[in-house]
């Protein structure tokens, strides 16, 4: 027997298993459905941890704006999933004020550090025999941005003060917390390879050497103290007071290279989120250096077919997605950067002609290889977030550390790791992402925020990496094209593709080849076939498809849809 023919073979063994085990009938709506909407007229968080949704609408309820929410609940995720976050890493949020009518955009990612050149780092990185930055260590460290993303939001936005937010937190931290069962799988998976790392992760992240197991209590009090330095003294303890001195001392003291400087001197960026319209729908993300127009782009191509005609999950739509995407990732790989280095043609890239063009190279078969674009001629593990309060404000907000737990590195009593988002740099010297000091790297982060008729319409965000611009198009034509409702959306089967260039510039034979599409289960067998004779390559795994949270604002009943999906450990809840 073939090979393919082995794996047509298991596709149909496949098939009648899932039709023996599916998902129960439900009276109302889709049957993948997990449960119903959650519907509250006051207000509404969604978080992928319940004991944080709940820290939440708490806030929500003593008086709390959206933001206030948002900013208490992020403090408790950084403790309950450190797999996803924490205040060694970065924060985008999108913010809809109801007062001034407006949307506001923040970036409160951070830069690398000032002190290593391109030069050093290089040299650096001969000795470890790599030609790309570590996932791990010291060298893919920047300043973290989360902390300073808080005081930043809560000052143009917050009504409580701030130590009310954080206490909470505070108070799991110290009491100790119940760990949840996907939160406790990749805690697992993250303990052997973190824990070779300088400084504490051990002592601050295990039980007796052990990651904490579904359902123990897990305690850090070196984050309680922390938390509690920041809520007594303000941010300016995270980035110039005592908590500041003990990073410098201990990167010093380690081989690291961010210093007091790099602290002191870092700032957040209010930045105007960029939009395109998708069948009357405004959909807003973020300027680079995130990924997040790349959602913009892919919509811009997709707008041009019928895709509610084809049907959900057909192989035409999937083909047609998975084409458009790759033709996106060519332009992701080669404009998304710092714009303080680097002027990205945005208005080029967000152009309908451009977009009208891109897809006239999608053909009936798979591509096996594509090139970026020239848009110049028109002028991608993380936690997400997202609040409403009863004035009408909302908010989505993403914050991550990179990879899992990040880069691994613990600074004794502070109770949190250091992110690794500085692996994404390129080591490409004529590349839009090329490492510099004091320079964002690119992002995968990506808040998403939805408006209808010039009136808020969808907070939502799925987190995974490369997958987040490829799940926010699938929640958005999950909707608008497909008619599914809030938390539909979000349970249906997705796709991911694999193998498109990355801003790092890892160029293999595998991206040369067309890539692999991954899918769920439940994708039906005669399409797969028929995506497999366009020349797509099928894989199956298990996970790696985000983690979705989203609110809804129905302004003719002036009530708000929170959903959570079924993938996560997360509870959408109101009041």
């Amino acid at each position: 027997m073939t090979k393919k023919n082995r794996l047509l073979c298991f596709l149909g063994l496949l098939s009648i298993y899932s039709s023996l085990f599916a998902a129960p009938d439900r009276i109302n709506g889709q049957n993948f459905a997990t449960r119903s909407e959650v519907i509250a007229p006051n207000g509404m968080v969604a978080t992928s941890q319940p004991l944080a949704t709940q820290i939440g609408l708490d806030i929500l309820k003593q008086g709390g704006s959206a933001v206030d929410a948002a900013i208490a609940a992020n403090a408790a995720l950084g403790l309950m999933e450190p797999t996803g976050n924490g205040i060694g890493g970065d924060l985008y949020a999108i913010v809809w004020d109801a007062k001034t009518q407006q949307l506001y955009g923040l970036n409160a990612s951070g830069r690398s550090p000032k002190g290593l050149s391109y030069r050093q780092l290089k040299k650096q990185l001969k000795k470890l025999n790599r030609t790309a930055l570590p996932p791990l260590g010291m060298l893919p460290i920047s300043v973290p941005g989360a902390v300073d993303g808080w005081f930043e939001l809560h000052q143009k936005f917050g009504k409580l003060p701030v130590k009310q937010l954080l206490k909470p937190a505070i108070d799991y931290a110290n009491q100790g917390f119940p760990v949840t069962e996907l939160i406790a799988y990749y805690w697992h998976r993250s303990v052997p390879k973190l824990s070779q790392q300088p400084g504490s992760f051990a002592q601050t992240f295990t039980l007796a050497g052990k990651a904490p197991q579904k359902g123990e209590i897990f305690k850090n009090p070196a984050l309680a103290n922390t938390l509690s330095l920041i809520a007594d003294k303000g941010r300016d303890e995270f980035y110039r007071g005592s908590i500041a001195k003990k990073i410098d001392q201990f990167m010093r003291e380690n081989g690291g290279y961010i210093r007091l400087k790099d602290l002191q001197e870092h700032s957040s960026t209010w930045v105007k989120p960029l939009s395109v319209n998708y069948r009357g729908y405004d959909v807003y993300q973020l300027p680079p250096n995130g990924q997040g127009i790349a959602v913009l782009q892919m919509l811009n191509i997709l707008e041009q077919y019928d895709l509610r005609k084809m049907g959900f999950l057909s192989e035409q739509a999937l083909h047609l997605m998975v084409e458009s995407k790759k033709l996106v990732f060519e332009d992701r790989a080669k404009f998304y950067a710092d714009l303080d280095f680097y002027q990205a043609p945005l208005k080029g890239l967000l152009s309908k002609e451009y977009a009208r063009e891109r897809a006239k190279l999608i053909g009936d078969n798979a591509a096996q290889r594509v090139d970026s674009g020239n848009p110049a001629l028109y002028e991608g593990d993380t936690i997400y977030l997202t609040t409403a309060d009863k004035d009408g404000n909302m908010v989505s907000l993403i914050q991550s550390n990179y990879r899992g737990m990040g880069s691994g590195v613990v600074v004794p009593g502070l109770g949190f790791v250091f992110q690794d988002r500085g692996e994404l740099f390129s080591m490409d010297p004529k590349h839009a992402n090329v490492y510099a000091p004091g320079k964002r790297p690119f992002h995968t982060i990506i808040p998403g925020f939805v408006m209808k008729d010039n009136q808020p319409f969808m907070s939502f965000g799925l987190m995974g990496g490369q997958m987040q611009p490829q799940g926010h198009v699938q929640i958005i034509t999950n909707i608008i094209d497909f008619g599914m409702n809030l938390q539909e959306a979000g349970d249906a089967t997705r796709w991911q593709h694999f193998g498109s260039s990355e801003p790092t510039e890892a160029h293999s034979a595998y991206i040369q080849e067309g890539g692999e599409i991954a899918i769920e289960s439940d994708i039906d067998y005669q399409t797969i076939r028929g995506l497999m004779a366009r020349g797509h390559k099928i894989r199956f795994g298990r996970g790696g498809y985000g983690g979705y949270q989203a609110i809804l604002y129905d302004a003719k009943n002036k009530v708000y849809f929170g959903a959570s999906e079924s993938r996560k450990d997360g509870q959408a809840a109101g009041y």
